[in-house]
């Protein structure tokens, strides 16, 4: 009787402990239409806006881009070269998508924030940092996303990714970091 009693007890607490973990709450007229489509394949725009398609009758399938390593909106980290708040070519389509989903998801928030390599006074660098923002924020703003959505921080030099001033690691302290 005791081992049961310890047995029911673990699986319990485990059951609270996983039925306590956050969930993504969808507006009530986001699940409706979700119900209403009858499609058969998740489109690119509902995986993107995390639309629930409703093509698995066992579970409540929510598809997030963000969440999804083959999305490009995975991606939060956008690199500068040297001295400059210019998005990078390699770049410049992930910070789209990001202004795309946000426009479609006007629910959600972000923060950019603004870092830069260790060259350059500390005043320079969070000047350099908060520039990248607004230059990341711009282009979100123009494919759609609202400025209430987006807040801008500049850490300047101050929270490197990596310690060192050999070029390799300079150049990943020089970027905005997009977190929801």
């Amino acid at each position: 009787m005791f081992n049961i009693k310890s047995v029911l007890i673990i699986i319990l607490t485990l059951l609270v402990s996983f039925g306590c973990a956050s969930k993504q709450v969808k507006p009530a007229a986001e699940t409706a239409s979700a119900e209403a489509a009858s499609a058969t394949s998740v489109s690119v725009e509902d995986a993107a806006s995390g639309v629930s398609t409703g093509l698995d009758d066992s579970a409540d399938v929510i598809l997030d881009a963000l969440d999804d390593p083959a999305s490009d909106l995975f991606v939060r980290t956008i690199y500068f070269d040297y001295d400059s708040a210019n998005i990078r070519d390699d770049s410049i389509i992930i910070v789209r998508e990001h202004g795309k989903y946000l426009s479609a998801n006007a629910q959600r928030m972000i923060r950019l924030e603004g870092h830069a390599d260790e060259r350059g006074t500390r005043e320079y660098n969070l000047a350099l940092g908060e520039q990248r923002a607004k230059s990341v924020r711009e282009i979100m703003l123009i494919e759609g996303a609202q400025s209430e959505q987006i807040e801008i921080v500049s850490f300047g030099e101050e929270r490197p990714v990596v310690d060192g001033d050999d070029e390799a690691a300079l150049q990943l302290n020089r970027r905005v970091e997009v977190v929801y």
